[in-house]
């Protein structure tokens, strides 16, 4: 079962693949989605995490299997595997399998629809759910996938070593609106700014947060002396990046203002979306030390 990236670029709407793993329902944004395969015994890797049940070989490259039951704690019966799937993954340059029970089908909605789970769910920032959605009748939890597999291997997360040496630049106050709905992505992005020398930073929380204190900055009459760059996530409850984006280069008053799409979805087909809404700049997330680059550039700071 192949999949494609179906969606019109800005319209704030993402389609969800729902899965099963055990009897529960979860869901992941089509986008970061390769393919879906049958499942085929993998090969085990010795001395691996014991989430990664092995490797398999779908065609000319190797892929790694994340045992998602285990990932969430569950005890996966393996007398049944008849049924299980491998959806292959791509986000943050990097592919991988995770072995579900069922594939449910693919729906699409709105990221107003998605609800951001509370503290609850995931107190202290230890959850796995990046959002919740009702989709006939039943609640979707959308797992975070790129945690999932920086757990697993940290490498794959921010590389906070590209801006170490960045440590000393002269200081530039230029206003920057962040839009990320992870706190613990948040926090290490405004720790590698500041350590880059960017001090004037602001977080929102998501893209309609961000929109919301754009259109409160307009109204005071202070749009420039507030924002003078604005940094994005895509996938984002209330709001993505992409509408964002939209929103802001149709806006005859922001339009100038330089938009930075920073995301693990950042690929080709993605690339295509952002420069068609008009981002100034694209990075994939593991890139950190890009995103200082590329704000430099936009901003003409110096080091």
């Amino acid at each position: 079962m192949e999949t494609g990236i179906l969606l019109e670029s800005g319209t704030n709407e993402l389609e969800i693949l729902e899965f099963r793993v055990g009897k529960n329902l979860y869901g992941i944004n089509v986008a970061k989605v390769r393919e879906i395969l049958s499942y085929q015994d993998p090969t085990p890797v010795p001395n691996a995490d014991a989430r990664i049940e092995g490797i398999f070989m779908p065609r000319d490259e190797i892929i790694s299997v994340i045992d998602l039951a285990r990932c969430l704690g569950m005890v996966r019966d393996e007398q049944t595997t008849d049924n299980d799937m491998y959806i292959v993954t791509n986000f943050n340059k990097l592919n991988a399998a995770f072995h579900v029970s069922a594939v449910q089908g693919i729906h699409r909605v709105s990221w107003e629809d998605i609800i951001k789970p509370d503290s609850t769910v995931n107190a202290a920032g230890a959850g796995m759910a990046t959002g919740i959605v009702r989709i006939d009748g039943n609640l979707i939890i959308i797992l975070d996938f790129e945690k999932i597999v920086a757990e697993i291997n940290p490498e794959t997360g921010l590389k906070v070593s590209d801006v170490e040496h960045m440590h000393g630049r002269k200081r530039n106050e230029s206003p920057i609106l962040i839009a990320e709905d992870s706190a613990l992505l948040s926090k290490m992005i405004v720790t590698c700014l500041e350590q880059a020398g960017y001090t004037n930073l602001t977080v929102t929380a998501n893209g309609q947060e961000c929109w919301d204190k754009m259109n409160e900055y307009l109204n005071s009459g202070d749009l420039d002396g507030q924002v003078s760059c604005v940094i994005t996530d895509i996938e984002m409850p209330q709001m993505d990046g992409h509408h964002l984006t939209k929103l802001i280069k149709t806006n005859d008053t922001m339009k100038h203002i330089p938009v930075v799409i920073f995301s693990s979805l950042v690929n080709d087909e993605m690339k295509r979306k952002g420069e068609q809404l008009g981002a100034d700049a694209q990075l994939s997330k593991p890139e950190i030390g890009q995103l200082v680059e590329a704000i430099d550039g936009l901003l003409g700071a110096k080091a």
